[in-house]
């Protein structure tokens, strides 16, 4: 595949960022428009027109040259011998973060845990703080409910006592009216 290089336009005039030869030539064409032609190793630029609202080019890809075609392989950089002090350092410092990795997820867990307890005890105490509350207010309503009752009760029998002495009073007075009349 053929190497594409970024191109970019900056106040109107072209700028090739790359890392191959270019070479640029000005041309003419039908019209009277200077043309920029820039080669590039696999690549050709073309200026197709100037115009007040932009730039446009032509790209134009050579066919792949048979030299670009062979693979590229890169070597991988060569590994040296450790010895067996390296080896153990090494093995020494797997197993130093092993134990700090495991330390800090026991540290998490028991982070998890306590804000769990402290969650629960939370919500017991808002449950507690709940029902201590609505315990009070029964128990005041139903202290509410009792001293109307027992107003309704005492003003019952006042009414029933005004009628037995208003009873008494009429019973009175027709005994004498019937003393007088009689």
């Amino acid at each position: 595949m053929p190497k594409l290089f970024p191109l970019s336009l900056v106040a109107g005039e072209s700028c090739l960022c790359d890392s191959s030869p270019a070479t640029t030539q000005r041309l003419t064409n039908d019209h009277g428009q200077v043309v920029s032609l820039v080669m590039i190793v696999d690549m050709e630029v073309k200026q197709i027109n100037k115009r007040k609202s932009g730039q446009a080019f032509e790209l134009i890809l050579k066919p792949p040259s048979p030299v670009s075609e062979a693979p590229r392989t890169l070597a991988s950089p060569k590994k040296k011998d450790l010895s067996l002090e390296e080896i153990q350092a090494k093995l020494e410092a797997a197993e130093e973060r092993r134990k700090t990795q495991e330390a800090q997820i026991l540290m998490q867990l028991a982070e998890k845990r306590e804000h769990e307890r402290e969650v629960l005890q939370k919500a017991l105490e808002e449950n507690n703080n709940f029902s201590r509350m609505a315990e009070e207010k029964l128990i005041f309503k139903m202290e509410q409910i009792k001293e109307n009752r027992e107003a309704y009760l005492a003003s019952l029998m006042e009414r029933l006592q005004e009628k037995e002495r208003h009873a008494a009073e009429v019973r009175r007075n027709k005994e004498l009216q019937e003393e007088l009349s009689g």
